[in-house]
């Protein structure tokens, strides 16, 4: 069932504005379709991104080639050890001139913030964008600041080397809307990669859409039709986490040590709508939660430590899940 309310230029609109970055996109980045997917999703739902994978896999440089292309503000901040709470949000400075203390706003307050390696700042500064990611303002000095209307935070994460890195606190992994992994290119697709960077296509910026344009793809995408059997279809599928046991076999549930809030619901349904947006869709489908479900349940579902042994994968779990579970 589509939905009245979108007309048909406004859905022309919109496919010429996806159309814009996603071109953009793919003439800088060479394959990492499912991150390209990812990206347009976290954008239109105006939710944040994590996004996980070794050294070298063009994670920074697709969030900047995303920021290009809309004209926002970026901010990049490298998360090291020794990062400070204040480093990301902005603190109090003393101005002896005027006897006064000053504000200084940090690099969170941008459009699309870029948490470099987020697993390598500690805990207590971790926690510091919990409030900026879920109430969309920060706190200093007993005084609050609101963040800019469209704010993305993507965050990335390399989970080879461990050593001198803090776990996201789970509290904190289910701020962000979906979760990207990564994988190495093929041989070909490294070969275009050399071509690209010999021919300096990273030397030639350009803003394709505005963010006026990404404003208008987020208010359109609230307006997105999601009938009621799938809303309880993607909600049987969280559900499904909390409770393994009723739903897969014994051996794959015994796996799973928690599953998903209410949060991943939320996330389903608004990456949902902006899943269907990118099809050129008015209205959300089964088959737009079944696409999602890696995105929005990976980082969500917590396994034992005896799956880690036995070299099970949350991606197994999630596909029990859903083979299960009858679609609308």
């Amino acid at each position: 069932m589509e939905n009245n309310n979108i007309s048909m230029e406004e859905i022309q609109k919109s496919n010429t504005i996806i159309k814009s970055i996603s071109n953009y996109y793919t003439s800088r980045i060479v394959g990492q379709k499912n991150l390209q997917k990812s990206l347009l999703i976290s954008l239109i739902a105006n939710g944040h991104i994590l996004v996980e994978s070794v050294p070298g896999l063009a994670k920074t440089t697709a969030a900047k080639v995303l920021t290009e292309s809309c004209g926002g503000k970026f901010s990049r901040i490298q998360c090291t050890p020794d990062l400070l709470p204040s480093d990301i949000i902005g603190t109090q400075t003393y101005n002896a001139k005027t006897s006064e203390f000053e504000t200084k706003i940090g690099p969170v307050c941008a459009n699309f913030v870029l948490l470099d390696e987020i697993n390598r700042s500690s805990s207590k500064t971790q926690s510091a964008m919990l409030e900026a990611m879920q109430e969309r303002q920060v706190s200093i000095g007993g005084e609050i600041f609101k963040l800019p209307e469209i704010f993305i935070v993507i965050a990335t994460q390399n989970p080879v080397e461990q050593e001198g890195t803090y776990l996201l606190a789970e509290a904190q992994q289910d701020r962000f809307i979906i979760k990207e992994t990564l994988n190495y290119p093929t041989a070909n697709e490294e070969l275009e990669v050399l071509n690209r960077i010999e021919n300096n296509i990273f030397g030639k910026k350009e803003k394709v859409v505005n963010m006026k344009d990404i404003k208008f793809l987020q208010d359109l995408s609230k307006k997105v039709y999601i009938d009621e059997a799938v809303k309880k279809y993607l909600i049987s599928i969280v559900y499904a986490t909390r409770n393994a046991d009723k739903v897969i076999k014994p051996e794959l549930s015994k796996y799973v040590t928690s599953g998903a809030s209410t949060r991943a619901s939320i996330s389903f349904m608004e990456a949902g709508k902006a899943h269907a947006l990118i099809n050129g869709r008015t209205y959300v489908t089964p088959d737009d939660i079944k696409a999602l479900s890696y995105g929005v349940l990976r980082h969500r579902i917590t396994l034992s430590f005896e799956a880690i042994a036995d070299e099970v994968q949350v991606e197994t779990i999630i596909d029990a899940i859903i083979s299960s579970i009858k679609a609308p």
